[in-house]
């Protein structure tokens, strides 16, 4: 018999310095002997039996809070910060968990901000690891990732989850939970690898995350695919354009100033720190989803706190300003756009523009680079992703010459492009380092180190 909720919520005591390295130790051998990549073929008979057996043997820690369930083709990331900002701010204990990590795999779960400590990620890490034989088959990265995360909060005892898709949603990891709000930010053509080939593939997949006593915080409005989002079974089905809306959404210093209307409130000048106007539409469905939380509308006090602490590492971010620094994890078509949206119209730049660029190689890096208006750059440095799923240098730079770019370095490792591109600039330049979240995170040690 499987224990209840309450029986996770332990305390555990942290052990010695020399114990925690060697803990650390062995549930870093257990995580980097299981695939990263999780799937490797298309999503036909799918299940989430493994996950199920898992978090039963856990006692069900995934039950033992409230949960908001965010998913999207873009955007889901920043929607799932700004949520958890602001149910931080109302006083709760809120626990995030989101992926994949810029530079530490702590970083995929935090309670109120703070990332899991060392000696906690081992002990729940070797936790798992010694209930993966009665599972009764091995356990892929993102499961076991995905049971710590909720084994860790219920003992922890937060009040609510911010639980971050990993893959499309109905048969991802995390869809185990039972949502009191269940989010669609978008739908956009991405991971058709797994799911597609239309739109409407891929917002069945999307919609999966619904349960029926969910919320649905509906974010996409393309009318092909409203049947498909009406068909959900929920509670109440909450869309955007009708239930709430962005009214009003202008550039600003540092960030964006927004005005959003729900059907319980108008909220005027909220200011929200992150660049690009598509963050105006993210930040807008968080809102909605913090109000259908709640069933109330938010008090100013916390929309201004919540919205005061929001950050997004690698998304967009500015790093340095003489010159210009800025990294953003764009890795599809979608999110490329936007970076080059906002790179272009949003920041004025009296200088040359520099790109550094690698991605994986299920992109079109053709398609990826032109998104990313990659011939409009002075110089573009090609490197290769450090993962074994990394397109090399040379096939990134073969695509940016084909699509017009006339100036191309090419340096297989992203320190060696990242030196190269730093040595070109002066105060007056532009460096963007895009393309994949393993460049990104690889890339913002080395720019710390070489910006003084």
């Amino acid at each position: 018999m499987s224990k209840s909720p309450a029986a996770v919520r332990r305390q555990v005591a942290p052990p010695e310095t020399s114990e925690t390295s060697s803990a650390l130790a062995r549930a870093t051998a257990f995580l980097e002997s299981h695939s990263v990549y999780e799937k490797t073929g298309r999503i036909e008979s799918p299940s989430t039996a493994n996950i199920e057996r898992l978090v039963q043997l856990l006692g069900d820690p995934h039950l033992a809070y409230r949960t908001i369930h965010v998913t999207g083709t873009n955007g889901k990331g920043s929607t799932t910060q700004v949520i958890s900002r602001l149910l931080t701010a109302h006083g709760l204990k809120v626990g995030t968990y989101t992926s994949p990590h810029l530079e530490r795999v702590n970083e995929r779960m935090c309670i109120n901000g703070e990332p899991i400590g060392d000696d906690q990620l081992a002990e729940n890490v070797l936790a798992i690891a010694d209930l993966e034989q009665l599972v009764g088959t091995r356990l892929s990265y993102f499961e076991v990732m995905t049971a710590v995360a909720f084994r860790w909060f219920a003992d922890s005892a937060i009040d609510v989850g911010v639980i971050e898709v990993g893959l499309l949603g109905r048969w991802d990891a995390t869809n185990v939970v039972r949502s009191d709000v269940a989010v669609v930010t978008n739908v956009s053509l991405d991971h058709t690898e797994f799911a597609g080939p239309t739109h409407a593939h891929i917002a069945r997949e999307k919609v999966g995350i619904v349960k029926p006593d969910s919320v649905f915080l509906q974010g996409e409005t393309r009318e092909d695919l409203q049947p498909i989002f009406a068909a959900a079974a929920c509670s109440r089905r909450v869309v955007r354009n009708q239930h709430f809306e962005l009214s009003s959404n202008e550039l600003a210093v540092g960030g964006r100033l927004l005005s959003v209307r729900t059907t319980r409130a108008r909220y005027d000048d909220v200011f929200v720190p992150l660049h690009g106007s598509h963050q105006g539409d993210n930040t807008a469905v968080a809102i909605a989803a913090v109000e259908e939380f709640f069933d109330q509308p938010l008090s100013r006090d916390v929309l201004e706190e919540g919205m005061a602490a929001v950050t997004m590492p690698g998304r967009f971010e500015v790093l340095g300003r003489q010159p210009l620094v800025v990294v953003d994890g764009a890795h599809n078509v979608g999110g490329a756009e936007k970076c080059a949206e906002v790179f272009f119209d949003d920041f004025q730049v009296d200088g040359r523009r520099v790109l550094v660029i690698g991605m994986l190689k299920s992109r079109d890096a053709a398609e990826l680079l032109g998104a990313l208006r990659a011939d409009e750059f002075d110089l573009v440095v090609c490197c290769t992703a450090p993962t074994p799923r990394g397109t090399s240098a040379t096939d990134v730079a073969t695509a940016a010459r084909a699509i017009g770019c006339d100036t191309v370095h090419v340096d297989d490792g992203v320190s060696e492009a990242l030196a190269y591109a730093y040595r070109q600039l002066r105060a007056e330049d532009a460096l963007l380092v895009a393309g994949s979240l393993y460049v990104v995170g690889a890339a913002r040690p080395v720019l710390h180190e070489l910006m003084p």
